[in-house]
């Protein structure tokens, strides 16, 4: 009978539970309740979950204190659509709670659990039940249970709060009518269960490969600071390291400390969180940051890639001397009072938002999710006081909070803009004159009154809203549901429109994607026109992967 564990078996559990997810996440994407090719749950779950699990791989012997600063930090920082911060959330409250024990036992266990629930339902605005958080619970719920009947073996507490967790995961389509009408039970619930059933078998012994894969991408989002083709690199060696704290990190040194890294480089990104700090710079000396970061404690996860080397590889392999580029600019930005951000993604959309004032976009959105470290690695690099944050979809909301409470040095502005329709009324209605909370009053108020559409196919069967969907029709998807199923792409457009006006509305915008022709989009709007004549009609080309047609009407 086992009733304590130690910090290596529970590094050995984490590992096991990311592990698992990893196997099962596109398992978990089908899963998705709308039957898009973009779902992305298991995806979003697995690289926050691994984001943590690489800083603790590379652990040799882990105490307590230290493994769970590294699951905590690593999930944080990694941590991308909502139900990835959730999970980082349910780990940040566990860890908490147990970061000053040496071995943990039933006791310690449910007070973590109760602790992972309570910090998670804090970071989410309006909670709903049926979801990762309601698995969470119900687990949590089993925990105490067992803890308060005197349970004194860890194989029958794990054992049972799985049985328990599982049926509550079973019971989240009678909780949420679109998971019954789907078919289909709650996709974080899912990941979640697996990370702890990955745990368990690992805590049971059972033969695991621990071993974490070279290609797991911990950031698939585009940011300004990874893209580095230009012809001529100014610095060479891309540098990557955390600072273990030995000493004081206070503001004034963090600042000292930035600028001299801005003497001897450029792309500087320096993220303190307790007792480490993450840097990243290019720098023509790497040795310079290094002795420079030793004055502050111990250095692990030292990177460092020669860029000019690499840049030459991808042109002789890519045939071509195009670089690309996708931030509003490459450049050091001057200082100025008020910044934006965007997450955006198509190079229509992307030059829309550039031509708007928008200082930095994150290339993201329905089809990969920035993480909370590509918002702070976007806030660094905006040179601003005040930094507005354009997250234009519903799933990239809670990462943009998660930075915001994570920057203490600037004013960090959540607009919580749920499509690009919206993000680009939203930086159309900023008034200079007025203070932050005016504006982001004023922008709340004015994306409320867009109406957004788009256009995509099913990747499988399903029944939606009353609609029965097969695999490859394309779906024109509103705010709050499928409006138009069909076969012909500017049929399902078209009906879409018309399901979404009203009376008040006087302006359509039609964003035509990579895959429409122009002659077909031109074709579109003259019929949207002769329909609604007495509102106009606006038709760019917006260049978005995977959504034909993005239509705001307003």
């Amino acid at each position: 009978m086992t009733n304590t564990i130690d910090a290596k078996m529970l590094a050995k559990m984490f590992l096991a539970g990311a592990k698992n997810l990893e196997s099962k996440k596109e398992w978990i994407n089908d899963l998705n309740v709308f039957p898009v090719p973009d779902g992305d749950t298991g995806t979003n779950m697995t690289l926050t979950i691994m984001s943590a699990a690489k800083d603790v791989a590379a652990m040799e012997n882990p105490n307590m204190a230290s493994l769970c600063k590294a699951i905590s930090s690593g999930s944080l920082r990694g941590a991308r659509g909502n139900s990835g911060v959730i999970l980082s959330q349910l780990f940040r409250g566990f860890t908490k709670s147990i970061r000053e024990k040496n071995e943990l036992n039933i006791s310690v266990f449910a007070d973590a659990f109760e602790k992972a629930v309570e910090t998670a339902y804090k970071a989410v605005m309006k909670p709903k039940e049926g979801t990762i958080l309601t698995v969470a619970k119900g687990a949590a719920t089993k925990a105490r249970e067992l803890s308060d009947e005197g349970c004194d073996d860890l194989t029958v507490f794990f054992d049972e709060i799985i049985k328990y967790a599982d049926g509550v995961l079973e019971q989240t389509p009678e909780m949420l009518p679109v998971l019954k009408q789907a078919g289909v039970v709650d996709s974080g619930g899912q990941g979640l269960m697996q990370v702890l059933k990955g745990a368990y078998d690992a805590f049971l012994g059972k033969e695991i490969d621990l071993t974490l894969s070279e290609d797991v991408q911990t950031s698939p989002v585009k940011a300004n600071v990874e893209a580095q083709a230009d012809m001529e690199i100014k610095f060479g060696y891309c540098t990557e390291f955390i600072i273990m704290l030995s000493r004081n990190f206070n503001i004034k040194n963090e600042m000292d400390f930035k600028g001299y890294l801005e003497s001897i480089g450029d792309s500087i990104v320096v993220v303190a969180d307790d007792d480490v700090v993450k840097v990243h710079v290019h720098t023509n000396d790497p040795g310079l940051a290094i002795q420079k970061a030793l004055k502050y404690g111990a250095l692990s996860n030292l990177k460092i890639d020669n860029m000019r080397l690499e840049h030459q590889e991808k042109l002789f392999k890519a045939g071509q001397n195009e670089p690309e580029k996708t931030a509003a600019s490459e450049e050091p930005m001057p200082h100025k009072e008020v910044g934006f951000i965007a997450v955006s993604v198509g190079e229509g959309i992307n030059e829309i938002f550039k031509g708007l004032g928008i200082d930095y976009i994150i290339e993201g959105g329905q089809t990969m999710n920035p993480s909370t470290e590509d918002m702070l690695n976007a806030i660094e690099k905006v040179n601003a006081d005040t930094v507005f944050i354009l997250p234009n979809n519903k799933n990239i909301i809670l990462a943009a909070n998660q930075a915001q409470m994570m920057v203490e040095d600037k004013k960090i502005v959540v607009v919580p803009t749920k499509t690009v329709p919206q993000g680009i009324t939203a930086v159309i209605n900023y008034v200079s004159d007025m203070t932050a909370e005016e504006n982001a009053e004023t922008m709340k108020q004015e994306i409320s009154n867009v109406k957004t559409g788009q256009v995509t196919y099913a990747v499988r069967d399903t029944v939606i809203d009353d609609k029965e969907i097969k695999q490859g029709d394309y779906m024109g998807i509103g705010d709050a549901g499928i409006l138009s199923v069909g076969s012909d792409v500017s049929d399902v457009t078209y009906h879409m429109v018309q399901e979404m006006m009203d009376d008040d509305l006087e302006l359509i915008s039609i964003y035509y994607g990579e895959d429409v022709t122009e002659e077909a989009a031109e074709s579109l709007k003259a019929r949207i026109a002769e329909a609604f004549p007495s509102c106009d009609i606006e038709l760019q080309y917006g260049g978005q992967p995977i959504y034909y047609y993005i239509i705001s009407a307003e």
